[in-house]
């Protein structure tokens, strides 16, 4: 099972993309473990709070399908998640520029959503 780190703001595009995120991650990957950090999952309940009603981001369902790692971790979000991507050997669902080059230096898998139509693999390994 492939394990997937998800940031805040590919969740967030995810949902805006109105994508079948679980559909779309296996058709890239195969069957998927989701990896969320606790400093992502603040920063979406605060991003959901800045939202307009009923543009909420199923946090719900990114809780029920998600392991919680690192929970004993300080530290800036984008270090983590490279931190934790190293160490789980995992992809890393998002968006933000700066963090998808320090994984990529790191050789490590991104998923990016394109187009806000699909999510892509970039893949250096």
């Amino acid at each position: 099972m492939q394990p997937v780190l998800i940031d805040a703001c590919g969740w967030a595009a995810c949902i805006d993309a109105q994508l079948n995120i679980q559909h779309e991650m296996e058709s890239l990957l195969g069957p998927c473990e989701w990896l969320l950090i606790p400093k992502v999952l603040e920063e979406l309940v605060e991003l959901e709070r800045q939202r307009p009603a009923g543009k909420g981001l199923l946090l719900d369902l990114l809780q029920s399908k998600s392991t919680l790692v690192g929970t004993e971790h300080i530290g800036h979000t984008d270090d983590l998640l490279l931190e934790f991507a190293q160490h789980y050997q995992a992809a890393t669902l998002t968006v933000d520029t700066e963090l998808k080059r320090r994984l990529f230096e790191a050789n490590l898998r991104v998923i990016e959503v394109k187009q806000s139509k699909y999510l892509h693999l970039v893949d250096l390994l």
